[in-house]
């Protein structure tokens, strides 16, 4: 029987061969390699957690669906800001990307930037996991991608070349480079700095040349990148914002696998989401504080606020969040307030 079933199925495909008819939608529009857009490299755990999934989904898929990452935001000529409008238009198949860099398009993901909303990784948590995580995820997917997995790339710490910063008054006056988003020239322009928005690609020789004399990224990033070569001397722990990645694929792509595929490329995601959230948070806390302490070895001075010195800042800042609050949707910012309390 088996055989007779599969002669027939040679007979069909000869038949079909013969007449000019295609195969398949399904198999037809698979590609032969997929492009994952990221901003950081493998180096980073943002990059990292791209890499890996890129592998995790060939492995699951057989093989079926192969990726090949592209990191530096290079298939948008570096612009991380036009990352997201790149994947909606299929420019770009899947992508490891920042609420940050997504948030100009995305108004609602500017949530994760309100400055001290999340004092600790609980806090993240409750937000990416619980119903705000589904409400962003609903929309995002109302814009043409697939979300599957929330990563992270950390809390931003604050560095610069002049002066240890303790208070809002260290920052006046100084040229901070920040991600090209309303909110973070707000804030720091509250704080009375001078931010410039200047891509990731840029901001290293800027900080070389001393054409800016600051910045602001996660620890992971701060060393991984060796900026204390780059004249990044004093760097201030203060978790002013927290930068959760998301694991997306393009809405056509998506329906062009099958349903099996989808569910590889999904349990893919959640593994290398998972297993990246992990490295990004490594050697940062009371328990584990070795990144920290590579950070320090190479003559960073590392200045630990207190809660009073840290409400000052939030204070200084209290206006922006409110504006901003606004924008993002009052509903949506008081959910996420209560969330964290309640964590």
């Amino acid at each position: 029987m088996q055989k007779r079933r599969f002669s027939a199925l040679l007979a069909g495909l000869f038949a079909a061969a013969a007449l000019g008819l295609s195969a398949p939608a399904s198999a037809e529009q698979y590609k032969d390699e997929y492009k994952m857009s990221t901003v950081l490299g493998d180096a980073f755990p943002w990059g990292w957690g791209a890499k890996r999934w890129a592998e995790l989904v060939a492995e699951k898929t057989g093989g079926r669906i192969n990726i090949k990452v592209y990191p530096g935001a290079s298939l948008v000529s570096g612009d991380q800001t036009k990352e997201f409008t790149a994947l909606r238009q299929g420019i770009i198949d899947m992508a490891v990307g920042s609420t940050i860099n997504w948030s100009p398009q995305v108004k609602e993901l500017n949530l994760f930037s309100l400055p001290f909303l999340m004092p600790d990784h609980k806090a993240i948590d409750a937000l990416t996991h619980g119903r705000v995580g589904k409400k962003l995820f609903e929309d995002l997917a109302a814009r043409d991608v697939v979300p599957l997995a929330w990563g992270e790339n950390g809390y931003r710490e604050v560095s610069n070349s002049k002066r240890p910063i303790r208070t809002p008054e260290d920052l006046k006056g100084m040229k901070m480079r920040v991600v090209g988003s309303p909110l973070f020239l707000a804030t720091f322009s509250a704080l009375g700095a001078n931010p410039t928005q200047m891509s990731w690609a840029d901001a290293q020789p800027a900080m070389a040349t001393g054409a800016v004399d600051g910045q602001e990224n996660p620890l992971a990033v701060f060393n991984a990148a060796k900026l204390h070569t780059v004249g990044q001397k004093y760097l201030t722990l203060w978790g002013y914002v927290a930068d959760p990645l998301i694991f997306v694929v393009n809405k056509n792509v998506w329906n062009s696998w099958s349903e099996a595929d989808r569910k590889a490329v999904a349990d893919a995601a959640q593994q290398a989401a998972a297993e990246e959230l992990a490295r990004a948070r490594a050697g940062i806390s009371a328990s584990d504080d070795t990144l920290l302490k590579q950070i320090e070895a190479n003559g960073v001075t590392v200045v630990h606020l207190t809660d009073a010195e840290r409400n000052a800042f939030r204070k200084a800042t209290a206006g922006v969040y409110k504006e901003w609050a606004g924008k993002i949707g009052e509903g949506l910012v008081k959910q996420a307030e209560e969330d964290i309390a309640k964590r």
